[in-house]
């Protein structure tokens, strides 16, 4: 199945001066996802960072066909998430950002990340359902796991934590922020919101959909392994 509408890279908002390039890997990436069933409707986000010094991002706007994205359907945001504009002055013209933007700077805040990429996927959507009373997950010993940035055997155990879905985003934020920093805890390489989706990320947007590939890769396995067995969201 294919879109009908060709990528373009030509923003059609001066605050977006300078993201060609990043727009037009999202707006391909967004196709791609489409095409799999990972970001179907409105649903799903995907932001790259365009500055360190002070922190930007071009993320994806709120309520877009992710199949079709025009290079006018994303918005420059800050360090807070606020939209603004090359100089790094609030701006009150562009569209609406989406309402998940606050996650997507947590994440970018991390010195390491240069894209972030948000899913909704079929399996991804069961399994964090399934494990969600647990607070998440582990995966080991597939080989599937070395595609994941700095693995390199079959033998590692990736954590996948579950947080509750809610409306709150900036509570969530914290939440996501607390989690990323508890050293006590594994590294993670994303993690998903129960019944709603995949966060994970990359240094950029071709690391950050190879993990979206890994992940949903392991997380059909992991569903389909669950279902024959009779066990997928049955724990009684």
């Amino acid at each position: 199945m294919t879109t009908e509408t060709a990528v373009t890279s030509t923003p059609s908002h001066p605050a977006l001066a300078g993201a060609e390039q990043a727009i037009a890997e999202l707006q391909e990436t967004g196709q791609y996802f489409f095409q799999r069933g990972w970001s179907v409707g409105t649903s799903s986000n995907y932001s790259v960072v365009l500055n360190r010094s002070p922190l930007q991002l071009v993320v994806t706007a709120s309520g877009m066909d992710k199949g079709r994205l025009r290079a006018k359907d994303f918005v420059r945001c800050n360090y807070d998430g606020v939209q603004v504009d090359t100089n790094n002055q609030p701006t009150t013209d562009q569209p609406r950002s989406s309402a998940e933007t606050l996650l997507h700077v947590v994440l970018a805040r991390l010195e390491d990340v240069g894209s972030v990429l948000h899913t909704h996927s079929v399996w991804g959507t069961l399994i964090s359902d399934h494990f969600a009373s647990e607070g998440g997950f582990e995966i080991e010993d597939y080989e599937m796991l070395k595609g994941l940035a700095g693995v390199k055997t079959h033998r590692h155990v990736e954590s996948v934590p579950i947080f509750d879905n809610t409306q709150d985003i900036p509570k969530l934020a914290e939440k996501v922020d607390k989690r990323l920093h508890d050293e006590s805890l594994p590294p993670i390489h994303g993690f998903l919101i129960r019944n709603h989706g995949l966060y994970t990320w990359g240094e950029d947007v071709a690391e950050a959909r190879r993990h979206i590939e890994i992940y949903e890769f392991l997380f059909e396995v992991l569903g389909r392994k669950l279902s024959a067995q009779g066990k997928l969201c049955n724990k009684a």
